[in-house]
C-alpha cells in the first residue's frame, strides 16, 4: 500500500513539473526506486537543486537524464556531496553547470569514490588548488575505476618517460579529458603516429606535457590528413617533423579554416617560402586577421624585411617599437 501511495504521489509531482506520460514512463523504467519515493521527498530534492543555482527550466532535463537524484536522501547524501564538490569550484556557479551537464556525478559516494579520486590525483602531482579543475572539467572521471581505467592512463604516461616532478599531474590539470580516452585505441596509436613522423622521445614528451590534447585526437580522421596536407604544401619528412615538434597543434587544426588560409597568405601576400615556417612553427599559432595581416601591412608600408620570428614573436608594443612605428 505504501509503495502504491508513493507511486501515486510521485506521479502527481512529475505532472506538476510538466513531465509528459512518455517521459514519466521512461524514467520509471530506468529507475525502479522512484516507486518508493513520495512527492514530498522529490520536491525537497528539486528545490535543493534550484537553491544551488540550477535554473528551474533546466531541471526537467537534469532529472530526465538522472531520475535517481530524486531518490537520494537529501541530508545524508545529496547535500554532503554537493558541499564537497562546491569546495572544488574555481569560478562562481561552476558546479551548477557541471550538474546540469552530468547529473550522475551526484550519485557517487563521497567516501568511496570522490575522496579516493582526489587523493589519487594529488599523489600524481596535481596541485591541491587545481584538483577541482580535473573533476569539474571532466565530471565523468568520477565514474571511472582507478584500478581498471585511470591507472592505465597513468601507466601509459609513465611508459613514455613522464614520471618525475609531478608531470602526470600537470598533464591531467591541463587536459582532464585525456583520462576519458582508451590507451590502446587512442593514446598509444596517436603516440606511435607522432613517432613515425620522426619526433624524438624528448619531443614526444614535450607534446604530452604541453599539448596533451594532441594525443587525444584520432589518427585517421585528424592527424594523418593534416600531415598529408602539410606534405602536399612542400614540407619534406624532416621539415614536417620539425614543424610538428615546434607547434604540435598544427596536426589538429582545421586544414580549410586555419592551415590553408595561413599558408596561402604566407606565399601569395607575404611572398615568403614555405621553409621559413620550419624555422618558426609558431607561425600557425597567430591570428590571421589580428596579427598576420596587420603586421604584414605595417611592414610593407615601410618596405621592411625580417624573419617570421622577428615579425611575430613579440607583443604589439614591442613590435611597434622594434620597427620604429609611432
Amino acid at each position: 500500500m505504501e509503495g502504491s501511495q508513493g507511486s501515486c504521489s510521485i506521479m502527481w509531482f512529475f505532472k506538476d513539473k510538466g513531465f509528459d506520460d512518455n517521459s514519466i514512463h521512461e524514467m520509471s523504467r530506468r529507475c525502479k526506486r522512484l516507486e518508493d519515493v513520495d512527492g514530498e521527498q522529490a520536491s525537497e530534492n528539486w528545490e535543493y537543486l534550484k537553491s544551488i543555482g540550477i535554473q528551474e527550466r533546466k531541471l526537467p532535463a537534469v532529472i530526465g537524464k538522472c531520475p535517481k537524484i530524486l531518490t537520494l536522501d537529501l541530508r545524508e547524501k545529496l547535500i554532503p556531496m554537493v558541499q564537497c564538490l562546491a569546495s572544488l569550484e574555481t569560478k562562481p556557479n561552476e558546479l551548477a553547470s557541471v550538474i546540469a551537464k552530468f547529473p550522475h556525478i551526484l550519485l557517487h559516494r563521497l567516501e568511496e569514490k570522490l575522496c579516493p579520486l582526489l587523493a589519487f590525483f594529488e599523489a600524481l602531482g596535481a596541485p591541491e588548488k587545481q584538483l577541482g579543475k580535473i573533476i569539474l572539467l571532466n565530471p565523468r572521471v568520477i565514474s571511472y575505476s582507478i584500478e581498471t581505467k585511470l591507472s592505465k592512463t597513468v601507466d601509459f604516461l609513465s611508459s613514455i618517460g613522464l614520471y618525475e616532478d609531478g608531470s602526470i599531474g600537470k598533464i591531467l590539470v591541463k587536459h582532464p579529458c585525456i583520462m576519458s580516452y582508451s590507451v590502446s585505441k587512442r593514446l598509444q596509436p596517436t603516440y606511435d603516429f607522432l613517432k613515425s613522423l620522426g619526433l624524438s622521445v624528448s619531443q614526444l614528451q614535450r607534446v604530452a606535457l604541453n599539448f596533451p590534447e594532441v594525443l587525444c585526437r584520432d589518427v585517421d580522421k585528424i592527424l594523418k590528413p593534416n600531415a598529408l596536407y602539410l606534405k602536399s604544401c612542400g614540407f619534406d619528412g624532416g621539415q614536417l617533423a620539425a614543424v610538428v615538434a615546434g607547434y604540435p597543434p598544427v596536426l589538429i587544426k582545421s586544414v580549410r579554416n586555419s592551415l590553408e588560409p595561413r599558408i596561402k597568405f604566407l606565399e601569395h601576400v607575404m611572398g615568403r617560402k614555405i621553409h621559413e615556417i620550419v624555422e618558426y612553427p609558431d607561425f600557425f599559432r597567430h591570428s590571421l586577421k589580428k596579427r598576420l595581416e596587420f603586421r604584414q601591412k605595417m611592414l610593407s608600408q615601410k618596405q621592411i624585411e625580417c624573419s617570421l620570428n622577428e615579425m611575430l614573436d613579440c607583443n604589439h608594443c614591442k613590435f611597434m617599437a622594434r620597427f620604429g612605428f609611432d
